[in-house]
């Protein structure tokens, strides 16, 4: 049997992760680029793709000096780029069959 094992950190323990100061943290969930588990942020608990997120956004501020704000538009903006290219190779893929018939 094969069970699936999920890590979750404590805000503290996440900062740490993330490398990233706590008022950073506090405003990434204030502008919506994570939504952790939990009310406060004493009872916030972070997973592994939150952890990729917050990382990849403190990168965007520290090479680009881009506001909070302005990361939460450009990862959603990056994030419908993804979707798109898949989603574009998805079609060209369905096209492909059809040209070879």
């Amino acid at each position: 049997m094969i069970t699936s094992l999920s890590v979750q950190w404590r805000m503290d323990e996440f900062c740490e992760l993330a490398g990233l100061p706590a008022e950073c943290l506090i405003e990434i969930v204030e502008q919506g680029i994570l939504d952790p588990g939990g009310q406060a942020p004493e009872e916030w608990l972070f997973d592994a793709a939150a952890l990729a997120i917050a990382k990849r956004a403190a990168r965007l501020q520290r090479d680009l000096e881009i506001d909070w704000p302005g990361i939460a538009l450009a990862l959603s903006l990056l994030d419908e780029l993804e979707q798109l290219r898949a989603e574009n190779a998805m079609l060209k893929r369905r096209l492909g069959r059809f040209l070879q018939e």
